[in-house]
């Protein structure tokens, strides 16, 4: 703190582009405890309610000339559903309705944290850790229920020589069980990653000199987020249908 308070007085450019991350109680101070309500809460909150006024009042009218927002609603739903269907067969529509909901949360929940003072959720592994859990443990029992002990033949390469079948299912478990791990890591790290680089950009607009060139840097940046916030959706979800195409058909 002393050396931020020197370089401060020195004149010199500080700026914490990390600080836009921090938890924080959204009524009073105070340490935050499980039950506290915080800017993560309201955005989660704000970015539920934007999915139900797209999907429920946006469509309720079902109008033969569709308005705008039902005309998003109806490419999001067809979007999402085409995916289902290619991706993990057409035994996976039973679970449209569970990936159309995590595909809309996270795609919502990225778009609104682009705008100015807002907080974006999906930046948090907390959020997405929770996410990638639930796909694990909801395609696990799935495999489970469905396949019985047959979902063990996901780890066993059949096609591989039998000398190194034992390695590969070893090689296999593992993968398996890093799944949640890599799921909630791409997703966060990106949106942070991009949020932070935004920040540093805005920074650099304070000095006069280089302000022109932090402008365009700070639009070009803001152009790839509003890419990559689509993008980090869609590979979230889709990861999601490649490992429920795997609990329904484990073998290889």
């Amino acid at each position: 703190m002393a050396t931020e308070t020197h370089g401060a007085e020195e004149g010199g450019l500080v700026f914490h582009p990390m600080d836009q991350f921090i938890v924080e109680p959204l009524f009073g101070e105070g340490a935050v405890g499980f039950f506290t309500v915080t800017n993560v809460t309201l955005w989660m909150a704000i970015a539920v309610l934007a999915v139900i006024v797209l999907m429920v009042l946006g469509t309720s009218r079902r109008a033969v000339i569709p308005s705008r927002t039902q005309s998003i609603a109806e490419l999001a739903y067809g979007f999402v559903y085409k995916m289902v269907e290619d991706v993990a067969g057409k035994d996976a529509v039973a679970f449209f309705p569970y990936i159309m909901t995590l595909f809309m949360f996270i795609v919502f929940a990225n778009f609104l944290g682009l705008i100015p003072m807002s907080f974006t959720t999906t930046s948090h592994f907390a959020v997405t850790v929770v996410l990638a859990l639930m796909v694990f443990v909801t395609v696990t029992i799935v495999g489970f229920v469905k396949n019985g002990a047959r979902f063990l033949e996901l780890f066993w390469v059949k096609s591989a020589p039998l000398a190194l079948r034992p390695i590969l299912a070893i090689i296999e478990l593992i993968s398996y069980f890093v799944r949640p791990v890599s799921h909630s890591i791409r997703l966060a790290g990106n949106v942070m990653a991009g949020h932070a680089v935004i920040k540093v950009f805005a920074g650099f607009a304070a000095i006069a000199v280089i302000s022109p060139v932090s402008v365009v840097a700070i639009t070009a940046m803001y152009g790839l987020e509003v890419l990559v916030a689509f993008i980090q959706a869609y590979v979230f979800t889709i990861l999601t249908c490649v490992y429920l195409k795997d609990a329904l058909h484990p073998s290889h």
